[in-house]
């Protein structure tokens, strides 16, 4: 039997929260309508589903193939002590590298479709997660700024944008890297358009560098001036944690960045990533 949506969109030109739905029971015909609405509104926001592993996982591969199955995003070492700022260890350089703006594995052969995040424990105060409409953003470009980023093409990095930030890893390797990788740096073009919908998106943050044709300090005022410009009201939505919130997100036209808080507070969250489809989201060549 199906159930209508409750759908309340946020004060942003994206995102909506869901509620009267569990994600753990959900039949093929809401699951349509979900599809459907996540397609419009490019985020969902599940309060109080408390998603165990492996519904986490199950609900994500509804949307596809999977890049990676669950990572733990957590301050807290496995011993279960906290992991001291000061130390500065690679989980640490990795969380505070996630709080520029980003799309999910832009520097991989292929750009993520989407991602299910869930928060098991949140810090009383910050660790909220913020998302950009690269969608609006595009639209809102004057006419000559829109006609020169049609044409116009970037590198991404993990390795350049944790550089760049002063958290490259250590030579240790605690943190076992996915990402830093050795192969091709993927070339990727400035503006995409959306494969379900036809509509174009920005395809900027902080993995991208070096746009062919221009040099390095021209290229990194241009992208960070178009950071500057699409990454503010009303295309932006910051998120505060409930514990038991779940988020699916669209990869393919926004951006996220994670938030400053105390870090002598607990923060542990999961992350899902949902493999692109090499037809649309494979790097140029």
């Amino acid at each position: 039997m199906t159930r209508s949506l409750d759908i309340e969109p946020v004060d942003a030109t994206f995102g909506a929260v869901v509620k009267g739905v569990r994600l753990t029971e959900l039949d093929d015909a809401t699951w349509r309508d979900l599809h459907a609405a996540w397609i419009e509104y490019a985020l969902l926001i599940f309060p109080d589903q408390f998603l165990g592993r492996e519904d986490q996982i199950a609900f994500a591969k509804r949307f596809g193939d999977m890049e990676f199955d669950m990572a733990e995003l957590s301050n807290i070492k496995r011993s279960g002590k906290l992991r001291r700022e000061e130390d500065n260890d690679d989980v640490l350089k990795v969380l505070k590298g996630n709080m520029g703006w980003h799309a999910d594995s832009t520097y991989m052969p292929l750009q993520a479709k989407g991602a299910v995040f869930s928060a098991e424990v949140v810090p009383s105060l910050g660790g909220h997660t913020g998302w950009a409409d690269m969608r609006a953003a595009y639209d809102a470009l004057d006419d000559p700024m829109r006609e020169r980023v049609n044409n116009l093409t970037a590198h991404h990095s993990l390795h350049y944008s944790q550089a760049k930030a002063g958290l490259s890893p250590s030579s240790d390797k605690e943190y076992n890297g996915y990402g830093f990788h050795d192969g091709p740096v993927p070339l990727r073009p400035l503006v995409k358009t959306h494969p379900e919908t036809g509509r174009k998106s920005l395809l900027i943050g902080r993995h991208a560098h070096n746009i062919p044709g221009m040099e390095p300090e021209e290229s990194e005022q241009f992208l960070q001036d178009l950071v500057d410009f699409a990454c503010q009201p009303p295309r932006t939505y910051h998120h505060d944690w409930r514990a038991g919130d779940a988020v699916i997100w669209d990869n393919r036209c926004l951006l996220h960045r994670a938030t400053p808080w105390d870090m002598t507070q607990p923060r542990v969250m999961w992350h899902s990533r949902i493999k692109g489809d090499p037809v649309s989201e494979a790097a140029l060549g």
